[in-house]
C-alpha cells in the first residue's frame, strides 16, 4: 500500500468554531450573546469554513512531496514472498501407461493454488523406501548368535566372523521420522522398491513384468527428497559461495544375462550396481527438490533371479522383503548413497514428485488506453506482483503488437526518437539501438507500472490498447500444512497428488511502518553491507521469511568461543531467529531454509572481503524454582501466574522489538535493547531473578530462587557466551520455599549405547507365530 504521512494539522470545522468561541469570553468580554442568530458567530463560522478548506490543501503539500521524495528515493515497499513446495503425483487407477504431464499444472490446498515448475513423466509404479539399520550391541545376545550359527549349518553353509546383524526399517512417518544415512544405516544408502501398483495384472509367463518394464525402458524418473531440517550454519566465504557437489549416488542393479548374482573370492554375493545419471538444480542435502534420473533399457530393469535365501539382503544385496505381496509386484531396485562423510538426514523421498510455487498468473488484464502523454501510470487489479513475471503488450491501429519488458530504473531506457551524436562534428541523428526503450518500472507492492517520458524510455501511444500479464501470489498464505495440498482439476482421471512437507517460504508484503523505517537507513547503507547497522536493516528484510529476531557480531565467529567480537577480523556473524516455530514456540530454531533464504539476500550485498556467517542461536536450558510470599489481598494461584509470565517474558530469547530495525541516530554507538529479547553473552544469575520476581504484584517476598543448566547442580550464575541464549525447560513457582529441582526436572537422562559396526551386514530374521 502506499506511504501516507500524517497531516500538519487535522482539525474540523467544529473543532474550529469551539476553539474560537472559547478565546472570545477572554479576549472580547463586552460580547456575550454567542447563540446561533448572532451576527460574530456567523463570522467566525465563515472563516472556520474557509480555515478547514485552506488546511486541507495544506495538508495535501507534505503528502505529494513526500511521496515524490521517497519515488526519487527509490525505496518502494518490499513485496510478497510466494511459497514453494514439493508434490506427489501418484497414477493409483488409471492406465498403466507413462503419461506426460506439462510444468504449470495447478494444484491446490482449499482455496490456495499452487502450480507446478517442472514437467514429469508420472510412471505407473508405487515406491517403497527402506534402509538397513544396524541392530545394537545390546540385542545381539549369545544365543541369537547361536541360532544363526545352527541356521547357516542346516544349509551347510559356514557362518561367517564378521557379521554386523541388521534390521530392515521402512522409511515412513509412523515409524521413524528420518534417517541419517550415515549414522542410522549400515551402508550409507537408501533402497527404493519400485513396485507394481496393486490393481495391475501380471503377465503370464517367467517374467510377469515384462509388459510393464517394456514401458519404463528409457523413461525418466522423477525422484523427490526431502533432507531433513534440523538447525545448522551457513557461511559465505570471501570468494564466494562454494557450489555443492554432486554427494548423492542413484544406482540401479546390474543384472547378467542369466539373472543370477556375481561371487567374490570368498564365495559371497558381489552385486554390481550401474549409476545412473542424475539432473538437478538445488542441493537436494540442504533443500527439498527433486532430481531426474534416466532410466535404462528395459532388458536392464530387473532384479536378481534364484537368490539363496540365506544371502538375500546379505552384503551389498538389497533388503529381503518380508511382505510375499510386496515381493511379487517387485519390478526393480533403487539404491541412493552419500559419498564420503556428508552430513545426509533424509526425511522423505518419492517417486514422480515435482517442485510447485504459490502463484496465480492473469493472461491479459486491459488497462486503460494509452494517452501519449509522459510519465504515464497505470495500476494492476491484483497485488502485490511478483517481479519479473510483468509482460505488457500495446496495440495502436494496424501496427503490429509492441512487447514492454520490466527495467529497474527508466533512467537507463534509451530515447523513443532518434538522437544527435554529441561526440560527431557531422552530428549524425541515429536512433537508439540498446533495445531498452520499451520499457517500464514497476512497483511491485503496489502493482503500479510507470511509463517513460519520451526522452527515457517510450511513452504510451496514443489510443493504442494496453494489456498486461502477470502474477501475483497470496504471501504468508502459501505455507500450509503437510498433506493440505489434495486437489488437480487438470491431473487425469485415477491420478492424486499430496505434499509430503510443508510448503515454505511464504511472506506478506512490508508494511507501511517498517517501509518507513527504512528509509533513513537506506540513505545509509544504499543496500550495501558494511556497518552493523547496515547488516540489521538489510536483514530484515529478507523475503521469504518471517524473523523474529537478528543479532549482528562484527569481527566475531562462532566456532571461535569463547572469544568476544573484534577478535575475528573480516568475519561478521549474523544470528538469526525465525518469529513463528511451531514444534518449538517458546525458543524458534533457524532450520536450513531459514538460512539459505538469508544466504540467499545477503550475499550479493555484501563486500568481497567479508566472510559473513549465518547461524540461529544455541539455547541452554534452564530449570527455575521459586518460592514466593503473597500478599493479603491477592490470590495465590494469579501471582503464581504472574510469576511464571513475567519469568517468561524476561528471559524470551525473541522480544517485542526483535523484528524492527533499532530507533538510534545514523553512526551513533549500538545499545542493549531488552525488549528485543535476552541480550547476547549477558549471564542468568538468581539474585537478578529474585529481584525480577520481587516486582510482581502481590509478592510480598521471596524466599529463594534456584536456577540449574540442565542435568547439572543448581547454581548462582549460569554464563551465556557465543550465541547461547536462555530457554525455560521448566518453571515452579510455589509459595513458600522452592520446589527441590530434581523433583522439578523429574529424574535424569541417560546416554545413548555405541553401536559396533562390522564388515558384513547381515539381516535379522523377524520372528513369527
Amino acid at each position: 500500500m502506499p506511504i501516507t504521512p500524517p497531516p500538519l494539522d487535522d482539525r474540523r470545522f467544529t473543532q474550529l468554531v469551539d476553539s474560537t468561541l472559547a478565546r472570545a469570553r477572554v479576549h472580547t468580554p463586552e460580547w456575550t450573546n454567542f447563540n446561533q442568530s448572532d451576527p460574530g458567530v456567523t463570522l467566525v463560522q465563515l472563516f472556520a469554513f474557509l480555515t478547514e478548506n485552506l488546511l486541507y490543501r495544506a495538508n495535501l503539500v507534505p503528502q505529494r512531496n513526500r511521496a515524490r521524495f521517497l519515488q526519487m528515493l527509490r525505496l518502494p515497499l518490499a513485496s510478497a514472498s510466494a511459497a514453494n513446495g514439493l508434490v506427489a503425483i501418484a497414477n493409483d487407477r488409471g492406465e498403466a501407461t507413462v503419461q506426460t504431464l506439462p510444468a504449470d499444472l495447478e494444484v491446490r490446498a482449499g482455496a490456495v493454488p499452487f502450480r507446478t515448475q517442472l514437467g514429469l513423466e508420472v510412471l505407473p509404479l508405487e515406491a517403497r523406501v527402506f534402509f538397513k539399520r544396524p541392530l545394537a550391541a545390546a540385542s545381539q545376545s549369545p544365543d541369537l548368535m547361536a541360532y544363526y550359527r545352527l541356521l547357516y549349518a542346516s544349509y551347510q553353509m559356514p557362518f561367517p566372523d564378521d557379521v554386523q546383524l541388521y534390521e530392515t526399517v521402512a522409511l515412513d512417518p509412523q515409524v521413524v521420522d528420518s534417517v541419517d544415512l550415515n549414522a542410522d544405516t549400515i551402508d550409507a544408502g537408501l533402497w527404493i522398491a519400485l513396485l507394481a501398483r496393486r490393481t495391475d495384472v501380471p503377465d503370464v509367463g517367467p517374467d510377469p513384468w515384462k509388459t510393464l518394464r517394456d514401458r519404463l525402458g528409457g523413461r525418466t524418473l522423477t525422484l523427490g527428497l526431502v533432507p531433513a531440517l534440523e538447525a545448522t550454519s551457513a557461511s559465505l566465504t570471501p570468494t564466494g559461495q562454494a557450489q555443492p557437489g554432486q554427494m548423492l549416488r542413484f544406482e540401479l542393479p546390474e543384472v547378467k544375462a542369466d539373472g543370477r548374482v556375481a561371487r567374490d573370492a570368498n564365495d559371497r554375493p558381489a552385486p554390481s550396481y550401474r549409476q545412473l545419471e542424475a539432473r538437478t538444480e538445488v542441493d537436494l542435502l540442504s533443500v527439498p527438490g527433486v532430481v531426474q534420473l534416466t532410466l535404462p533399457g528395459a532388458a536392464q530393469l530387473r532384479p536378481w533371479q534364484d537368490v539363496d535365501p540365506l544371502e538375500g539382503g546379505v552384503g551389498d544385496m538389497p533388503p529381503t522383503l518380508d511382505d510375499p505381496t510386496l515381493g511379487s509386484r517387485l519390478v526393480t531396485w533403487l539404491r541412493v548413497r552419500v559419498n564420503g562423510a556428508a552430513q545426509a538426514r533424509i526425511r522423505w523421498t518419492g517417486i514422480n514428485a515435482a517442485p510447485i510455487r504459490q502463484i496465480q498468473r492473469v493472461a491479459a488484464e486491459p488497462l486503460a488506453d494509452g494517452d501519449g502523454t509522459p510519465d504515464q501510470s497505470r495500476r494492476l487489479a491484483r497485488a502485490p506482483v511478483l517481479p519479473g513475471s510483468v509482460t505488457v503488450i500495446t496495440r495502436a491501429g494496424d501496427e503490429p503488437p509492441l512487447t514492454w519488458s520490466e527495467i529497474d530504473d527508466l533512467a537507463a531506457a534509451g530515447p523513443e526518437v532518434p538522437v544527435g551524436n554529441p561526440r560527431s562534428t557531422a552530428r549524425e541523428w541515429q536512433a537508439d539501438d540498446s533495445g531498452r526503450t520499451d520499457v517500464f518500472e514497476l512497483d511491485a507492492e503496489a502493482g503500479e507500472l510507470r511509463f517513460g517520458d519520451g526522452l527515457r524510455g517510450r511513452r504510451l501511444p496514443l489510443g493504442a490498447r494496453v494489456l498486461a500479464a502477470y502474477a501475483f501470489c497470496q504471501g504468508a498464505a502459501g505455507n500450509v500444512a503437510e498433506g493440505a495440498i489434495d486437489s488437480a482439476p487438470q491431473l487425469p482421471s485415477g491420478f492424486t497428488v499430496t505434499n509430503p512437507v510443508q510448503t515454505w517460504g511464504g511472506a506478506d508484503a512490508e508494511d507501511v511502518a517498517t517501509g518507513e523505517k527504512q528509509v533513513r537507513r537506506y540513505l545509509q547503507h544504499r543496500d550495501r553491507l558494511v556497518s552493523a547497522d547496515d547488516f540489521e536493516a538489510i536483514t530484515l528484510r529478507a523475503p521469504g521469511v518471517q524473523i523474529g529476531r537478528v543479532e549482528i557480531l562484527p569481527a566475531f565467529h562462532p566456532d571461535l568461543v569463547p572469544n568476544e567480537p573484534g577478535a575475528a577480523p573480516g568475519v561478521v556473524t549474523v544470528m538469526a531467529i525465525p518469529k513463528l516455530d511451531p514444534g518449538q514456540p517458546d525458543a524458534p530454531r533457524a532450520d536450513r531454509l531459514f538460512l539459505n533464504a538469508l544466504c540467499q539476500h545477503l550475499d550479493p550485498r555484501r563486500l568481497v572481503t567479508t566472510e559473513l556467517v549465518v547461524r540461529g542461536p544455541v539455547y541452554k536450558g534452564l530449570w527455575i524454582s521459586v518460592g514466593v510470599e503473597t500478599a493479603a489481598g491477592f490470590a495465590i494461584a494469579e501471582v503464581v501466574d504472574a510469576v511464571k509470565a513475567r519469568l517468561r517474558a524476561w528471559l524470551a530469547p525473541v522480544g517485542p522489538n526483535g523484528d524492527q530495525p533499532r530507533e538510534t541516530p545514523l553512526f551513533s554507538a549500538r545499545s542493549v535493547d531488552p525488549a528485543r529479547g535476552w541480550p547476547l553473552r549477558t549471564p542468568v544469575a538468581s539474585r537478578v531473578m529474585l529481584a525480577e520476581v520481587a516486582r510482581v504484584a502481590g509478592v510480598l517476598s521471596v524466599a529463594d530462587v534456584l536456577i540449574a543448566e540442565g542435568s547439572r547442580a543448581a547454581a548462582d550464575v549460569i554464563g551465556m557466551t557465543g550465541l547461547e541464549l536462555p530457554r525455560v525447560l521448566g518453571i515452579s513457582v510455589v509459595s513458600g520455599d522452592p520446589l527441590p529441582l530434581d523433583a522439578l526436572r523429574g529424574g535424569s537422562t541417560g546416554s545413548a549405547t555405541p553401536t559396533t559396526v562390522s564388515l558384513l551386514p547381515v539381516p535379522v530374521v523377524p520372528e513369527t507365530c
